[in-house]
């Protein structure tokens, strides 16, 4: 799954570096699945992700860095989880403060499925300005592996 996110991302940022004007919108929504992913593997770690932000305006360079950034991050995690980690506790304050507390399992589905969600806005905005949007199928990531 994380393959597959991390492979999406990728598809995502070489679109909108194609674009000819960079969409101010579409940059805040990769944006904002790239600060949001780093924010819940900090959390998962047992770090303070309050110092990260969660919707900023920034150009596509830091989003190429952020890219890399939670490729290493996101490798690394998962390859010291094992399976009985998978349902250990993280207690984290969401950005407004409120105390949660959610399983590894639980947050790792809600990275995917958050990322992709914003990921199909990105795409049809795309599309409404009249560019081919970035096939970020699973399917199509399968056929490819």
């Amino acid at each position: 799954m994380f393959e597959h996110l991390t492979w999406a991302n990728a598809r995502i940022l070489k679109a909108l570096q194609n674009m000819k004007v960079e969409n101010e919108e579409t940059v805040q929504l990769f944006s904002h699945i790239l600060f949001a992913e780093k924010v819940w593997f900090t959390r998962m770690q047992g770090l303070d992700s309050s110092n990260i932000p969660i919707w900023t305006e920034v150009d596509l360079k830091v989003c190429s860095e952020l890219v890399e950034q939670n490729k290493e991050l996101s490798t690394k995690f998962l390859s010291q989880l094992s399976n009985t980690d998978l349902d250990k506790l993280v207690f984290y304050r969401n950005s407004k403060g409120t105390e949660f507390k959610n399983t590894i399992r639980e947050i790792l589905t809600h990275i995917a499925l958050h990322g992709q969600h914003h990921r199909g806005q990105i795409n049809l905005k795309l599309r409404a300005d009249g560019i081919e949007p970035a096939n970020i199928d699973f399917i199509t990531f399968v056929r490819e592996y």
